[in-house]
């Protein structure tokens, strides 16, 4: 076929980064591939066209979104007007279902054929995602190897590409030279703050992981810490670094977050994709989240499962991932015995001294940062397959329909 029309809509930077990804891997396919709709700074780096920012999407939880409600409600509409009075050959949507799954189910009723990039954490929370995906998408992506049997369960056609950092990632870390490239120390501790790509999150968590920062100061008076943030979040998580009181200790990174995990000994790290990123860099995380506080308890309402973070349920025995029968979704999520890789602090529970705790308990048991690096370097093999080809083969089978 001549080169193809796709539009893609990513919702937040780990959308930006998964569609670059996969972008570099269809423009191999059809090198004069036109790709537009809302995307990053990674998508552009491939020639997609931005029609919106990425920014445009970026935010969680249920009552922060409603100030904003109209405003992506009206670029939703706008958005399915302008792609299906074009020439479109695919819709891709990343991830952002809450954005996407309409707008997919537009199209598709307008007769444009849909894929949905990341199957919805369906298996964790908010299972009534499964009809909307099944409404929205003629396939589905997936990321992590035991999503496809699930979806088929629900009559959904789904295909496992593996995850893209997983083939970005070298399954061994040098350390030491990201270090020399970061400018710090080789030898010494250094540990990465990691509290979020967006405003919410840094607002939520910032202020806690500085203050943990400290804490660790007190107890390792040489350690150095390392921030890298998304640019549009590079001035408020600046003011948070000065404010800090670590003074000289602490350096604030423009991206560089696989630098930064690479380099470091332990991180403080927000829920979400750059757990991952920690896992497949084999480093040591204390994983946190914190939202206000009538938004936690109605997406606590929602929880499948005991944990928050990927590195956790990915490295869970299979059966975990399905509730037994007669348990509650309730039940199933508070299950004591659950089995962590990564300790979990959320909401009241993510203190600075409890954070801190947990990242100088991993630092004075290095038999423990072994298991979890070999660990970890057990799911880097499991998560990567060639991406690039996969997907290709599966749009191409999809678009020959």
């Amino acid at each position: 076929m001549n080169a193809p029309s796709f539009a893609l809509v990513a919702g937040e930077a780990s959308g930006d980064l998964l569609a670059g990804h996969l972008l570099a891997a269809l423009r191999r396919r059809w090198p004069g591939l036109q790709a537009a709709g809302i995307g990053g700074a990674r998508m552009a780096e491939q020639g997609f066209e931005v029609w919106w920012p990425v920014e445009t999407l970026s935010v969680r939880g249920y009552l922060e979104v409603l100030p904003r409600l109209p405003a992506l409600l009206r670029i939703r509409r706008q958005l399915g007007a302008r792609l299906l009075a074009g020439r479109l050959d695919l819709f891709i949507g990343v991830d952002a279902p809450d954005f996407n799954f309409g707008l997919e189910a537009r199209l598709r009723s307008g007769g444009l054929k849909t894929l949905h990039f990341v199957s919805p954490s369906f298996w964790a929370w908010r299972p009534e995602k499964l009809a909307s995906l099944k409404a929205a998408a003629d396939h589905v992506l997936c990321l992590f190897p035991f999503e496809p049997e699930l979806l088929a369960e629900a009559g959904i056609a789904a295909t496992y590409v593996g995850h893209p950092l997983a083939e970005a990632l070298p399954l061994t870390p040098d350390r030491a030279a990201a270090r020399r490239a970061l400018a710090l120390p080789e030898q010494g501790t250094v540990v990465a703050l990691l509290p979020g790509s967006r405003a919410a999150e840094v607002k939520h968590l910032g202020a806690r992981f500085f203050q943990a920062a400290k804490l660790i100061q007190q107890t390792l008076p040489a350690t150095k810490f390392i921030v890298p943030t998304v640019p549009h979040l590079l001035a408020q998580v600046t003011r948070a670094a000065r404010a800090s009181g670590l003074g000289d200790a602490v350096t604030v990174l423009r991206g560089q977050s696989h630098a930064a995990l690479t380099a470091c000994d332990v991180t403080l790290i927000a829920s979400g994709t750059a757990t991952l990123e920690a896992a497949l860099c084999k480093r040591a995380m204390v994983i946190a989240y914190a939202m206000p506080a009538l938004s936690y308890r109605l997406m606590a309402a929602q929880r499948q499962l005991p944990w928050i973070g990927l590195p956790n349920i990915l490295c869970a025995p299979r059966q975990w991932l399905r509730r037994p029968a007669g348990m509650t979704a309730r039940q199933a999520a508070d299950r004591p015995d659950a089995p962590f890789v990564a300790p979990e602090l959320v909401q009241d529970a993510a203190t600075p001294q409890a954070l801190a705790s947990a990242a100088l308990d991993w630092l004075a048991a290095p038999e423990k940062i072994a298991a979890a690096e070999a660990r970890f370097t057990a799911l880097h093999h499991e998560l990567r397959r060639d991406t690039a080809l996969l997907a290709t083969h599966a749009i191409e089978t999809l678009l020959a329909r």
